[in-house]
């Protein structure tokens, strides 16, 4: 009895869903740290206005950004749902504020869409794909074109 072994191999990219204003946005896991309560931010001048400021966490010294503020939206909201999610780049966290963070999801790379890099708005530029759950599409993160500068 021959066994035929598949040579196509799905690949599965697990990403935090987040919310950000009325967006759903995925976050690839392997970049996530911690997810944490909102805290009181310690505010630090002369920084870009993304940059809320820093909080301590755990004794290490994180920058805080705001996601809104960096893709052109409104002001952050702060809620009970607000959150910190914390990312381990290269060993530097940074923490970025989310409206909420709602589920993980695990999604094959077949089902991820490329998006085309014609005529894209100020929030598009950090999208890297779009991912289908169910009937509901989610912008991937481009975590690094997020970070930079």
């Amino acid at each position: 009895m021959a066994y035929e072994i598949s040579t196509q191999v799905n690949e599965i990219i697990q990403y935090v869903v987040v919310r950000i204003g009325e967006e759903q946005y995925g976050i690839d896991i392997k970049y996530i740290d911690n997810i944490v309560r909102m805290q009181n931010i310690t505010r630090v001048p002369k920084v870009p206005a993304h940059l809320k400021g820093v909080i301590n966490l755990r004794g290490e010294v994180i920058p805080v950004m705001s996601l809104r503020i960096k893709m052109g939206m409104d002001e952050d909201e702060i809620t009970k749902d607000t959150r910190i999610i914390i990312l381990k780049i290269n060993h530097d966290g940074i923490g970025l504020m989310v409206d909420s963070v709602k589920e993980v999801v695990s999604l094959n790379v077949a089902e991820i869409e490329k998006v085309s890099f014609e005529n894209r708005e100020e929030r598009n530029a950090f999208v890297q794909g779009i991912g289908k759950q169910g009937d509901s599409l989610i912008s991937l993160l481009d975590i690094n074109a997020v970070l930079q500068e």
